[in-house]
């Protein structure tokens, strides 16, 4: 149950913030930037899903991954802690798995890639490559709290704020990123990928930018 009354508290004035286990923490902790881009990711893939042009399989499947990112944002600010007397939210390798065949479904519909496309096509596949960039940029700050934690359970009965970062939450987003990649192909189907132009697409055209100035 989560019951809330009122949105602001005043309590992260000071620039300090809690953490899933109501320790206290400075709002440029590794930790709170990491789940704080999850929540951006999820908020992009809202928009893609909000735009209507996604087939209604792809809106279901990336309705429960909006529903696995708030789990992984919950895992991400809980310091991992043994035995834990209410056990918390934890990204598990299954999640991960259901990525991947996600992934193969949707790489079953499009052509073998002979070519870096460009984001783009249609707005469903456009808010969805905004999405996978996200992603990437909160798998790679999963990853700098784990480096900076390590990914160890403090014993039981630790100081509340110690622990490691559940390093499968890295994972989880960097599979998401592959995900939405493949999601944003099938959104341009039928026409196809927009494809990248080596040499900015200047390549056989009769004039240089420099001669048109």
């Amino acid at each position: 149950m989560v019951i809330l009354s009122r949105i602001y508290t005043r309590t992260g004035d000071a620039g300090t913030t809690a953490l899933g286990d109501f320790s206290r923490t400075t709002k440029n902790d590794p930790r709170l930037a990491a789940y704080a881009e999850t929540d951006e990711t999820n908020s992009v893939i809202g928009l893609a899903v909000a735009a209507g042009e996604l087939r209604p399989d792809l809106v279901t499947m990336l309705h429960r991954v909006q529903n696995e990112l708030f789990d992984v944002g919950a895992d991400l600010c809980t310091p991992l802690v043994a035995d834990p007397e209410y056990p918390p939210l934890r990204v598990k390798q299954p999640w991960i798995d259901d990525l991947e065949a996600d992934c193969d479904r949707l790489g079953d519909e499009v052509e073998t890639l002979r070519s870096f496309i460009l984001p783009g096509g249609s707005v469903g596949a456009a808010h969805l490559h905004v999405a996978r960039t996200v992603a990437r940029r909160a798998e790679r700050a999963a990853w700098l709290a784990v480096e900076t934690y390590g990914d160890a359970e403090a014993p039981a009965g630790s100081e509340k704020g110690t622990g490691g970062v559940n390093p499968l939450t890295a994972q989880y987003l960097n599979r998401l990123s592959d995900l939405l990649f493949q999601a944003a192909r099938v959104a341009n189907l039928p026409g196809g990928d927009v494809l990248w132009q080596p040499g900015g697409g200047r390549e056989g055209q009769s004039g240089s930018a420099e001669s048109l100035t």
